[in-house]
């Protein structure tokens, strides 16, 4: 597996950058900055520290989306060739 670097890892777990930084030097690993990058053994002993945190990023298989999720496919851009709608004119006002 390939090398994280730290502010990566951090998004994951929902951390500030800083608070993963001081845990890792807590761990006992030489980190510097946020743009460090870590082995997979210590990402994986780094995640089990933060265990109540999403470590995954995409959903589980059969997970429902939200009400609110917009939908593949589902855009509101016109097929190629289609007349636009008509718009409904508001009347005009007197001046």
């Amino acid at each position: 597996m390939a090398k994280v670097r730290v502010h990566e890892l951090a998004k994951e777990l929902g951390q500030p950058s800083k608070v993963v930084l001081q845990k890792l030097q807590d761990m006992g690993e030489f980190v510097r900055s946020a743009s460090s990058t870590i082995e997979a053994p210590v990402a994986r002993r780094l995640r089990e520290q933060f265990p109540g945190e999403k470590s995954g990023g995409t959903p589980a298989p059969g997970t429902p989306k939200p009400a609110g999720a917009p939908r593949p496919g589902g855009g509101s851009v016109p097929k190629p060739g289609s007349k636009p709608a008509p718009r409904a004119q508001a009347p005009a006002e007197p001046a």
